[in-house]
C-alpha cells in the first residue's frame, strides 16, 4: 500500500532529501509492478489539498485510480480495507507520508487486525527527522518490520538465477539504485558482464 505521496505531504517533509524520497518512491513502485505485487494507491484530500499521487508512482500505474480519502488514517476507509482483504494475504508492505501519521496509524491498524506488516523507512517520510525515527521506533515496538526499497527489491529477486525477473531488477537497479546501480551500468560497459550474487531471505515466497 502505497499511502498519500503527494505534492502537499512531500513539500513539508524534512527527515529525507526530497530528491532522494522521490527517488525511492520510484524504485519500490517500480519494484512492486516487477513482482506483480498487489498494489493500493491511497491518497488524502487530493483536490482540496494535497494534490495528485506523485507521477513517480502514478507513471507506474496508469490505470489504477488511487483511493481519496478524509481520514488520515486509510485503515479507517472502509473501501481500503476491502480492497486489502479481497487480495487474501497475510503480509502487507506499507510506505506513506507523514510517517508519524498516515504511514504510522494504518501499520498499527493492520498489526490489530492481525496483519504481518512491514514498512518502507526510505520510501517514507515525516515533517522532521525526529517525528520520523520516533514512528519507526513505535512501529518496530509494535511489531513491524522496518525496510529499504532496495533491499525489498533484492529480498524479492533473491536470486540472481531467476531470470523472470532478472532484467527488470538490474533495470530498476540501473535507475534508481545509486552508487550499487552505477557500479553495475560501469560493469556492462567496461567488461560487457552482468553483475552475479546470492538472492536473500524469504519474500518471494508467497509474493504477499
Amino acid at each position: 500500500m502505497l499511502t498519500d505521496h503527494q505534492p502537499q505531504m512531500v513539500f513539508s517533509v524534512q527527515s529525507h532529501d526530497s530528491a532522494v524520497l522521490r527517488n525511492n518512491i520510484a524504485g519500490l513502485a517500480k519494484t512492486a509492478k516487477l513482482f506483480s505485487i498487489p498494489t493500493i494507491l491511497t491518497s488524502i484530500t487530493a483536490a482540496t489539498f494535497s494534490g495528485k499521487t506523485l507521477s513517480e508512482i502514478q507513471s507506474v500505474f496508469p490505470d489504477q485510480k488511487p483511493i481519496d480519502r478524509t481520514t488520515m488514517n486509510a485503515w479507517e476507509d472502509p473501501r481500503v480495507v476491502r480492497q486489502i482483504n479481497a487480495y487474501g494475504k497475510e503480509k502487507i508492505v506499507i510506505a506513506g507520508m507523514w510517517t508519524e501519521v498516515c504511514l504510522l496509524e494504518p501499520v498499527l491498524s493492520a498489526i490489530s487486525d492481525g496483519y504481518e506488516v512491514y514498512f518502507v523507512t526510505d520510501a517514507s517520510g515525516g515533517m522532521s527527522k525526529e517525528t520520523h525515527d520516533m514512528a519507526v521506533i513505535r512501529m518496530t515496538q509494535a511489531g513491524a518490520h522496518p525496510l529499504t526499497w532496495l533491499q525489498y527489491l533484492l529480498e524479492l529477486q533473491r536470486d540472481w538465477a531467476i531470470k523472470d525477473t532478472y532484467n527488470g531488477t538490474l533495470d530498476i537497479v540501473r535507475q534508481h539504485g545509486g552508487s550499487y546501480g552505477l557500479g553495475v551500468i560501469y560493469a556492462n560497459e567496461m567488461f560487457g558482464t552482468h553483475y552475479v550474487g546470492k538472492g536473500i531471505n524469504h519474500f518471494a515466497e508467497d509474493h504477499y
